[in-house]
């Protein structure tokens, strides 16, 4: 498959060096030094020039291209790259942009900019973030479905309260799915009636909401409830957006920022959060204000230097949790050799969504559970397919092998899997699946 990558920063290069063994990779960049430094490293194909410029992307090959990647620091380089290469190509269009409103706009109409895909960073760090914060008992946790759907799995130990629990018991959820269980080295399905027992793994599928609410039964003295003292610093777009998250599980955070008129808007559009004005790395205000008390604070600053010196100051005053953003990578091991217990590199996280729709699958989104005893994927339901139209019964008739629906999306909204639910074209389907259902499954996609 030929991909054409533009931009070679930190997120280009990280999906160049991914695909490139397997696929045909141009870089685009206009940065002369830098291509050919990425060619170098990397043994892909590169090109200095303008990434939105007809000639550029001709000389490329977008109008043989299977996939366009616009990965730059600038939003509206990469909009303008897409709807660029659509005049002369095909391909598949995958836009990263770091303002939310771009990534609204495309939600309203996936028409929009020439993209087929977009992926926000701010947004997407921001979930991290609430994942980290809210799911810390979990082995895993893994979105799909732009967000509205997460799957995480859960080690059980003897003191879980859900332990000799069934199915049917511990499911108190309308919008989760026990999807299944891993159990001496094999993957089971679970029925209403199967016991969980104390050394299970178990997989949950479900609207993020409903994944926290069983994470409180499952491991409560290890998940957050809204009680928890969360102090997020920093008013940037990525902490603003994670408190706008928390504040939707329920949850009443804090945060501190330093410009008095960015402080004011936030505590306008965060009516659950209290914010206050004052320099987060003013040890004496950090004292004062308890944050050494804090069950999690999270640094969420525009400085990576900045970002450490908070998480210092965090740790040295006694805070449970300390997470960091850091948008170098490269000083990533840096905050973990000081301690920091979590770090979310905004490129890192861009890269690895985007690489989940850069191969040639009808599975968009794809997880392997534990040493390939099953795997999580997540199909987009076409008119033309052979899924269209069935029930979920009538799946479970017709496909080899073991699955689970977990969920389903539809029009941006969750929808719970029932028996006798249909299969509409634009679905988002999540289905945990043995090995031999991936394929049959796929096919039919």
């Amino acid at each position: 498959m030929r991909v054409i990558v533009i931009g070679a920063g930190q997120v280009g290069e990280a999906i160049a060096s991914s695909l490139a063994a397997d696929h045909d990779v141009v870089v685009v960049d206009t940065d002369t030094e830098r291509v050919d430094e990425l060619q170098y490293d990397h043994d892909v194909l590169t090109l200095a020039g303008d990434g939105t410029s007809l000639p550029v992307l001709e000389e490329a090959g977008a109008g043989s291209a299977e996939r366009l990647i616009a990965c730059t620091d600038d939003d509206r380089t990469n909009l303008v790259a897409c709807g660029a290469a659509k005049t002369i190509g095909d391909p598949f269009t995958i836009a990263r942009t770091k303002n939310v409103d771009y990534l609204r706009t495309w939600e309203e109409s996936d028409a929009a900019f020439g993209a087929n895909y977009v992926v926000c960073s701010t947004l997407l760090s921001a979930e991290t973030i609430v994942r980290i914060v809210g799911l810390p008992a979990a082995v895993n946790v893994e979105p799909y479905a732009g967000g509205l759907v997460h799957m995480a799995e859960f080690e059980i130990d003897a003191t879980s309260p859900v332990t000799d629990q069934t199915i049917a018991e511990a499911d108190r959820f309308d919008s989760l799915t026990f999807a299944g269980l891993l159990r001496d080295g094999s993957a089971v399905l679970p029925g209403g009636e199967t016991i969980i027992r104390s050394d299970d793994r178990i997989i949950v599928i479900g609207t993020p909401e409903s994944v926290q609410q069983f994470a409180g039964d499952a491991a409560p003295n290890q998940t957050p409830d809204r009680a928890d003292d969360i102090v997020i610093v920093g008013g940037s777009a990525i902490g603003y957006h994670a408190a706008r998250l928390l504040e939707a599980r329920g949850f009443t955070p804090r945060l501190i920022e330093s410009d008095p008129d960015r402080a004011r808007e936030l505590a306008e559009r965060l009516p659950d959060t209290l914010v206050m004005e004052n320099d987060a790395t003013d040890a004496e205000f950090l004292d004062r204000e308890r944050v050494g008390d804090a069950d999690v604070v999270v640094s969420a600053l525009a400085s990576d230097e900045q970002n450490l010196l908070v998480a210092l100051l965090a740790q040295r005053l006694g805070s449970q949790q300390v997470i960091a953003l850091v948008d170098n990578a490269e000083y990533v091991p840096l905050f973990e050799a000081i301690g920091v217990d979590a770090t979310v590199n905004p490129r890192q996280a861009t890269a690895d969504e985007i690489l989940r729709f850069s191969f040639e699958s009808a599975a968009e989104n794809l997880t392997v559970v534990q040493d390939n005893q099953a795997e999580v994927l997540e199909l987009e339901i076409a008119a033309d397919n052979n899924l269209a139209g069935q029930t979920i019964a009538t799946l479970d008739d017709t496909v080899p092998g073991r699955f689970v629906v977990g969920a389903i999306t539809r029009d941006r909204s969750y929808v719970v899997p029932r028996g006798e639910t249909t299969l509409r074209d634009g679905d988002r389907v999540v289905v945990l699946a043995d090995n031999d259902s991936v394929e049959a499954l796929v096919d039919r996609a």
